[in-house]
């Protein structure tokens, strides 16, 4: 199926499902993604199994910063004002080595042009345990952090990992951020290599409630894929009918829930 890559450092803006008017940044290289994840449902596509982050040619700091400047000043000038500007792009953005000065520069960027503006990174939530971009993360207004599951083998199948991960481990993590995060949760069901994927069944319903009321954020992101995938047409949306039955269950924890169908 097609995925896509992003070809800038800074796209967009585009009109998000879940962050309204948000301007894109990406860290990465614009021809490969670069991840520490390969999660089957990635619009990004596969991530190379020869690719080393610390190896890869990625913008630098200086490159991302004139990029930025050069794209909110012209907007300025438009009076075309973003909801929000958010760090994505093709793969992980906390991969990036200067990661934390990056979001101090586009703090800065922000509240010279836009101080009304949001500043947002989605991350796959594995960086959070190395205390300069924990620092960094918890500088920007939102935190969006992923947790798909609160089985460590689905999560093997679902995302992916590249990096020995344990989800008992990345829950406590979570709980670290004491509140200053949104969890971010895409619900699927389909095949993979010959195995069921469906992360909507009772049992893992309750596990990931029980971890959501662990982590307490401030929100979850509760959606379902709408893009292309690498793995295609085995995989499918779940009906936004059931989205909104985990959100109520969400809701019931005294947590508020953004859905996605």
């Amino acid at each position: 199926m097609a995925t896509f890559l992003f070809n800038k450092i800074v796209f967009g803006p585009v009109k998000s499902r879940r962050l309204g008017v948000s301007l894109g940044i990406n860290l990465l290289p614009v021809n490969r993604k670069v991840c520490n994840f390969n999660c089957i449902y990635c619009e990004c596509g596969w991530t190379s199994k020869n690719i080393n982050a610390a190896k890869e040619p990625l913008p630098t700091r200086q490159e991302v910063y004139d990029a930025l400047d050069k794209r909110l000043a012209s907007m300025k000038l438009k009076d075309q004002p973003p909801d929000v500007i958010t760090y994505a792009g093709n793969g992980e953005p906390t991969l990036h080595p200067e990661f934390p000065g990056i979001i101090d520069d586009s703090i800065m960027l922000r509240d010279k042009y836009f101080p009304k503006a949001r500043i947002a990174v989605l991350s796959n939530s594995t960086s959070i345990a190395k205390p300069e971009i924990r620092k960094a993360l918890l500088k920007v207004d939102s935190n969006i952090l992923k947790l798909d599951s609160a089985f460590d083998l689905t999560v093997k199948i679902h995302n992916q990992p590249r990096v020995n991960i344990k989800v008992e481990e990345l829950i406590k993590n979570l709980e670290g951020m004491k509140g200053s995060l949104i969890i971010q949760t895409l619900f699927l069901r389909g095949t993979f290599e010959g195995k069921v994927i469906d992360n909507t069944t009772p049992e893992e319903i309750s596990a990931w409630l029980n971890a959501v009321e662990k982590i307490r954020p401030s929100e979850v992101m509760i959606y379902t894929i709408s893009r292309d995938t690498p793995e295609g047409g085995d995989l499918h949306k779940v009906p936004l009918s059931e989205l909104n039955r985990i959100a109520s269950l969400v809701n019931e924890l005294g947590i508020k829930t953004q859905v996605s169908g």
